[in-house]
């Protein structure tokens, strides 16, 4: 069958992106992925540059290939890399990726967000629409790297009018893969102990990966251009993701969550951080559903329950 198009992944080896790379072969793409990291055993249609998005390999990658489509997925959202490093590779990596885009007639190209760059705080509305400004940078200033990412690539909307630039901010995706930044906070096993502010428990949206990857799909089919938020079900308390995952919950006035975190075997975050845990993040996602016909196929217990089995084989 001919091809539909080539498509190149940054950032390939990652779960969300390797899951992605299967799909767009079942649906006749080539698929090319740039990556530092090595992925051990990809299918034989899928060509891949071991290369970091910033250097000059990775350019070369985007001049002899000529992809139609490129998708960012090359953002670090894991805090075990120093803040400093995290923003050679979110922001610096994004500016190359934009740059080749534009130089070698790329013709679509979208970045993979995350909604945690509204910001968690007291005072916000519940529900952000993409006319909301990132805020996170005020309560969660580790998360400064990610917005100015983010805020890059939504600027390639007037930058390169002629190249179809989409912004997707995701919620947090869970399932077999175990990676993501809620994944890691729960952690790999069914008896981890996880952290809460005694006297909150917010909100949290959740979704699928495979329904994540269902998105980011549509997004390339139907050649999507702009800002929006991507969700899946209803949100639900944390204390369900907590209940439901196996997760043991400590409990603990804020003052001693730090020094609990640093001393107990639980799940660890940023002080800075602790804002995710009293207040919500919920997106408005109607936007990007009536763009793109997009409809969840995993409810919240779904998609906790497909998390859930998946770290009973670390137990």
């Amino acid at each position: 069958m001919k091809s539909k198009g080539k498509v190149l992944i940054a950032g390939i080896s990652g779960g969300l992106a390797k899951a992605l790379a299967l799909r767009l072969v079942q649906e006749h793409y080539e698929v090319i992925g740039i990556d530092r990291r090595v992925w051990s055993d990809p299918p034989e249609q899928i060509k891949l540059f071991e290369a970091d998005i910033r250097k000059r390999e990775a350019e070369d990658v985007f001049r002899l290939e000529k992809p139609d489509v490129v998708i960012h997925l090359a953002t670090v959202t894991h805090f075990n890399t120093r803040a400093q490093e995290r923003y050679k590779i979110n922001l610096g990596g994004t500016q190359s990726l934009f740059s080749h885009c534009q130089t070698y007639g790329v013709k679509q190209a979208i970045f993979i967000g995350r909604h945690t760059i509204y910001g968690a705080a007291a005072d916000t509305p519940l529900y952000r629409t993409e006319e909301e400004p990132p805020l996170a940078t005020g309560t969660h200033p580790e998360l400064a790297d990610l917005v100015a990412a983010d805020l890059y690539a939504a600027s390639a909307l007037w930058r390169f009018p002629k190249m179809n630039t989409s912004v997707l901010r995701l919620v947090y995706t869970l399932g077999p893969t175990l990676r993501g930044t809620l994944a890691t906070f729960l952690g790999n096993k069914t008896r981890s102990l996880v952290p809460m502010v005694m006297g909150f428990d917010p909100l949290y949206q959740i979704m699928h990966e495979s329904d994540a990857v269902e998105a980011i799909f549509l997004s390339i089919k139907h050649k999507l251009r702009g800002i929006y938020n991507v969700a899946g079900p209803p949100p639900v308390p944390f204390s369900l993701v907590c209940e439901y995952t196996h997760r043991k919950i400590v409990s603990l006035p804020e003052p001693l969550l730090p020094f609990a975190m640093k001393h107990l075997p639980m799940s660890k975050l940023p002080i800075n951080a602790l804002n995710h845990l009293k207040y919500p993040i919920i997106v408005d996602d109607q936007a990007f559903r009536a763009a793109t016909g997009f409809v969840h196929h995993y409810q919240e217990r779904q998609v906790l329950s497909s998390f859930l089995e998946a770290s009973q084989f670390f137990d």
